[in-house]
């Protein structure tokens, strides 16, 4: 989970998101262009050179994946926590009180080979954030956080929009209506979009209801993909019901642009749920798990015993099961990173 010890918490045939970058995917050469802009949100168009295209639609982050493994990003919170960000903080305004350690720590993830970062919006949406009474401040955070991962990327990887949870179950199990839910959902996102995201991810998702509501949200307001990822144990259960099987056939019908797990255990324990995920999926597949099982310390910090080495083998693992999009979640940092890199680039030669 993106802040883990700090806040538990209609198909398209298309969608484009738009690169900044000038880096190679898996032989797909990205440049820098010039930007402009069009009225309305979502409606932006980079001048890109990608096989002559002006922007990656839908279509070429599917070639993309399918020509190689895409490395995305580390953990956040964790390496937050250990920057000196106290338990109990609004995260996202903490971040942006200390800019400096989010933009050393995401350029130290795309030194080491990360070619998508995800923004530090996790969990900049209405409802979670009035637990801090920050709920007016949504347009803010989610804008100055894309700015931030933008900064640090500097055209070096893509920007990924985060979202997750907010840990209330949906009607009829909990209290929270799809309304509700929808339109703060829809609030996020459309920030996220307009300023400049190049693609969405639903993270540390507990059950697929709450997760086809992003996927609602988003394809209401804007044509960026949007991978959903998803906490579950071992066995492939997930935490509030059902099975990762269910989640990657309902969320890829509902336009999933990509599906998998994120967080949950560690990369030695998913070899059996990755191959059961490949098997029913249509898409990509996205393994972003924990540096192994946490143990607590007596303050209640968390500490992670997988080494990046052994991480790095088991990903490997995962990829031979099927893994097309490959990161790391608690507990790893950019050295976790670099070591995934690193067997990455033997499998090939």
């Amino acid at each position: 989970m993106w802040f883990a010890e700090v806040n538990f918490v209609n198909q398209r045939q298309s969608r484009k998101f738009w690169n900044l970058a000038k880096k190679k995917f898996a032989g797909v050469t990205l440049q820098a262009g010039d930007r402009t802009e069009s009225s309305g949100a979502c409606q932006r168009k980079d001048k890109t050179n990608l096989e002559g295209s002006d922007f990656v639609t839908r279509q070429e982050f599917e070639k993309l994946t399918s020509r190689g493994v895409v490395v995305l990003d580390g953990a956040m919170g964790s390496n937050l926590r250990e920057k000196g960000m106290p338990v109990g903080v609004c995260a996202e305004q903490w971040i942006l009180e200390h800019p400096d350690t989010v933009l050393e720590l995401q350029r130290a993830y795309i030194d080491a080979g990360s070619q998508i970062i995800y923004a530090p919006t996790f969990s900049a949406n209405r409802i979670s954030l009035a637990m801090y009474g920050l709920e007016d401040k949504v347009e803010h955070l989610n804008r100055e956080l894309v700015a931030l991962s933008k900064k640090a990327a500097d055209g070096r990887a893509l920007v990924a929009g985060d979202m997750t949870t907010t840990g209330k179950m949906l009607e009829p199990r909990g209290e929270m209506s799809y309304e509700r839910l929808l339109e703060a959902y829809k609030e996020q996102v459309s920030v996220l979009a307009d300023a400049g995201a190049d693609l969405i991810i639903a993270e540390t998702m507990l059950a697929v209801d709450e997760t086809t509501v992003i996927l609602d949200a988003a394809q209401a307001v804007c044509d960026l993909p949007v991978m959903c990822s998803l906490t579950l144990e071992s066995d492939g259960s997930l935490l509030y019901g059902g099975t990762i099987t269910e989640a990657v056939e309902t969320l890829q019908e509902m336009g999933a642009a990509a599906v998998g797990l994120n967080c949950s255990v560690g990369p030695d324990q998913l070899a059996a749920v990755v191959r059961t995920m490949k098997q029913a999926a249509k898409i990509p597949v996205i393994v972003k798990p924990n540096a192994g099982m946490p143990v607590m310390d007596p303050r209640g910090r968390a500490h992670y015993n997988m080494k990046p080495e052994s991480f790095a083998l088991s990903m490997m693992r995962l990829v031979e099961a099927g893994a097309d999009l490959v990161g790391g979640c608690c507990g790893t940092t950019p050295e976790y990173i670099r070591a995934l890199c690193r067997c990455l680039e033997q499998l090939h030669r």
